[in-house]
């Protein structure tokens, strides 16, 4: 039997701030377990909810060399589904009230983390044939496994992947810093390694020192080859093309199911969407106080408010968007100037435009299950999961062809009756606009054609299935 240890910040249902918890939750669960002994390893934050931290059993403590502190290492497990979880524990570092606070306490936090990693395993007993590493918290763990811990019989032969989760955050911090918190020679301080335009770079260590290097979708996995995407590593991440794939995220196909998703009012599925889901809308139209007209093209936008999501195009087009045909649903919270902007388009427009300032899973689930289109113009999106939800939900995703985007959503073909939603390829505010005309002319004088569209996404098969096959092939060949 196989062994890969998952090493991750964060990991659902302990903890959640984005799309790495999810995958380091699920992904795990999907894996054959007649072949792969996978167990996950992560801070033991005091934000994980009470009832959780009850269920936690302790393991041991020891202490710990970091350079030259002495650490304290303590380790809880839970056994949940016959997946261990094992939560590090060192109140100096994981009492904060978010995982993530300042960079430079960072910095010496998940050097510390990286290392406890790799010091826990001889006391669990258990020697991983792969560590899977997860974006650049834990990105100084292929590099120690390669310094400190290669004269230690028991870490030999033990390979490492990296997965890039979003290439934007690498974990940077000044190099004499870095020395000092984490122990390493100069020796890997140079520019082949993790030192990157005067400073020292995690993430650069991890995707240097790996075996192997994913991301999470075949598209970024080109893009970031690029100047425009690569985040001044794209020189790095091409002299490693070798060893780089792209694996597309999935979704949970039990949590996010219209057909018995506890948070919509109205249950569906492929067969019986075309009565069923319009319920969706009305009682959603109703309850956000917008006209009840069942007709109308509803357009939905679950998102964080950023640049990165494509809202400066929106911005730019927002008068065009709202026009009298179609309904506007907003549910996210992020920049102000973006908060404000659909604030004041649903003052403007109360019957048709709703702003939900704020983060709500239920109110979200019911965006999915009530809206006719799906807005996603991102300016990047290493994998993006709310495409993939909208498919589940019969609801057609409009999108920006990159990344994630651009590998699962098919672009409509009228002449071929072929696709899944709608793309347009340049970020650019009037082409966007003109997609989205495109899309409402389908669903006003198309109906059939708009139908079978829902049909093609609901087929799509987007749970982790897929994905645990390819990475099972990934450490097949890793080990073999």
């Amino acid at each position: 039997m196989k062994k890969i240890l998952f090493a991750a910040s964060e990991c659902v249902p302990y903890l959640k701030t984005g799309g790495l918890a999810d995958v380091a939750g699920a992904l795990p669960k999907y894996i054959n377990k007649e072949e792969y002994d996978v167990r996950v390893v992560m801070p033991k934050y005091k934000s994980i909810p009470e009832a959780l931290q009850e269920k936690m059993l302790y393991r041991f403590n020891f202490n710990m060399d970091l350079a030259w502190r002495n650490k304290y290492v303590g380790l809880f497990e839970i056994i949940e589904d016959g997946i261990h979880y094992y939560f590090i524990d060192n109140e100096y570092y994981f009492c904060g009230n978010t995982p993530y606070g300042n960079i430079y306490e960072d910095i010496e936090k998940f050097a510390y983390f990286s290392k406890a990693v790799l010091s826990i395993l001889p006391q669990i007993d258990f020697r991983p044939d792969i560590i899977h590493c997860h974006d650049w918290q834990t990105g100084l763990v292929p590099v120690y496994l390669k310094d400190l811990f290669s004269n230690n019989e028991f870490y030999c032969g033990i390979k490492s992947i990296m997965t890039i989760h979003n290439l934007k955050f690498q974990g940077v911090w000044d190099l004499k810093t870095v020395k000092d918190v984490t122990g390493l020679g100069d020796y890997y301080f140079t520019p082949d390694k993790l030192e990157a335009y005067g400073d020292a770079n995690y993430l650069k260590g991890g995707i240097t020192y790996a075996d192997t290097v994913t991301t999470v979708s075949k598209t970024y996995a080109e893009e970031i080859k690029t100047p425009y995407y690569g985040e001044g590593l794209d020189g790095l991440m091409r002299a490693r093309s070798n060893v780089l794939t792209g694996i597309v995220n999935g979704i949970d196909y039990e949590e996010y199911d219209p057909l018995s998703d506890p948070l919509i009012p109205f249950h569906y599925n492929i067969k019986n969407f075309r009565k069923e889901k319009v319920k969706n809308k009305k009682a959603l139209q109703e309850e956000l106080g917008l006209a009840a007209d069942p007709k109308k093209f509803m357009i939905g936008i679950v998102s964080r408010l950023t640049d990165q999501k494509g809202l400066d195009l929106i911005d730019c087009v927002i008068e065009n968007i709202c026009a009298e045909d179609i309904q506007l649903v907003v549910v996210g919270t992020g920049e102000g100037r973006y908060e404000n902007l659909f604030r004041h388009y649903a003052w403007k427009y109360g019957d048709r435009v709703s702003a939900n300032i704020f983060f709500s899973e239920e109110r979200a689930h019911k965006v999915y299950a009530a809206c006719d289109a799906f807005l996603m113009p991102s300016l990047f999106e290493p994998c993006g999961l709310s495409q993939l939800i909208s498919l589940r939900y019969g609801t057609v995703p409009i999108v920006r062809e990159t990344g994630g985007l651009k590998d699962t959503v098919i672009p409509y073909n009228e002449f071929e009756n072929t696709g899944t939603g709608f793309s347009f390829r340049n970020y650019n505010a009037h082409e966007m606009l003109s997609v989205i005309n495109y899309a409402k002319s389908v669903f006003y004088d198309k109906k059939r054609e708009w139908n079978k569209l829902v049909d093609r996404g609901m087929a799509m098969d987007y749970s982790w299935k897929t994905s645990a096959l390819l990475y099972e092939e990934l450490y097949n060949g890793l080990t073999s």
